[in-house]
């Protein structure tokens, strides 16, 4: 078996080939004429292709029958590769790779809309970002509900794909290097919102990895890839990948978000982003003030 053997999907998804082509195309467009350094490139191309390889590749069928290559699967999903991808930064290339009348018709409409931005206050919300990227591991990973999830193609397919948006808005959240505005949170804000996502994911981790009996059956009943492999070591590896490489993604998540606090205070940002938010503040005061004579 060669490497195109292991390239080759065990199910044909043009939904997955479509949603991954369009923002390579826009990137090579763009990269260019947005000056994306290497590093960034290589970040994007990295996270990209490592959801392509999860999601669209003979290793399927794998994720299907083993709880722990499951578990491989959705930190790929909602760590690893939108973690580089929003890394890389790429909404500059991406909106330089889209044609300006494309922009101007379409883009830009679509994200002015009021609804579009209502929803992306709300998910993109603190509270809401950790109470998502951590209530979405522990639902899917409910016995019942993983279980047909496992069992239902749409549904599964449902399962991966909310873990990669999810993933992509909350590191794309918290990997921001800019000062607040435009970046939606503080530097202080997005190391904090990284860390409280941290505890659960060890809680839930040492919970798969310490329970003495199966807790999902449905990789017995369907058959295991791995036939040298007991279910309950299956299961004690599938909570480690939860509990230790899933919470350092968040730590190193963390640590780069201080960083650019650091730098953004180094360089005296912060000072302007106060100021913004002082201004803001008295804008919002006056309105206050002056709406009642306006009755």
């Amino acid at each position: 078996m060669n490497l195109l053997y292991w390239l080759d999907p065990w199910e044909f998804s043009p939904t997955v080939v479509i949603a991954l082509i369009i923002p390579a195309i826009l990137f090579v467009r763009g990269a260019r004429k947005a000056r994306v350094s290497f590093a960034r490139q290589l970040s994007f191309w990295f996270g990209l292709v490592a959801l392509y390889v999860v999601l669209h590749t003979r290793l399927d069928y794998f994720f299907e029958h083993e709880f722990f290559m499951h578990r491989l699967q959705h930190l790929v999903l909602h760590h690893l590769g939108p973690f580089f991808i929003a890394l890389s930064y790429p909404g500059a290339a991406l909106r330089a790779g889209i044609a300006p009348r494309w922009r101007q018709r379409f883009v830009r409409p679509a994200l002015q809309n009021r609804l579009v931005r209502a929803v992306l206050d709300v998910v993109m919300h603190p509270v809401v970002a950790v109470t998502l990227f951590v209530g979405l591991i522990y639902f899917w990973l409910m016995s019942p509900i993983h279980f047909v999830a496992m069992l239902d193609w749409r549904l599964y397919r449902v399962m991966n794909w909310s873990m990669v948006i999810d993933g992509l808005l909350f590191w794309w959240l918290v990997l921001d290097p800019r000062p607040a505005p435009p970046a939606r949170l503080s530097p202080g804000k997005r190391v904090l919102i990284v860390i409280a996502a941290i505890p659960p994911q060890i809680i839930l981790g040492a919970f798969i990895f310490f329970t003495p009996h199966e807790l999902y059956p449905i990789y017995s009943i369907c058959g295991r890839a791995f036939t040298w492999l007991s279910p309950m070591r299956d299961q004690q590896i599938g909570g480690l990948l939860l509990w230790i490489p899933g919470s350092m993604m968040s730590v190193i998540g963390a640590l780069i978000a201080l960083r650019h606090w650091m730098r953004l205070s180094a360089r005296g940002r912060l000072r302007a982003e106060r100021r913004a938010s002082a201004a803001r503040g008295l804008t919002h005061a006056a309105g206050s003030k002056t709406a009642p004579g306006h009755r």
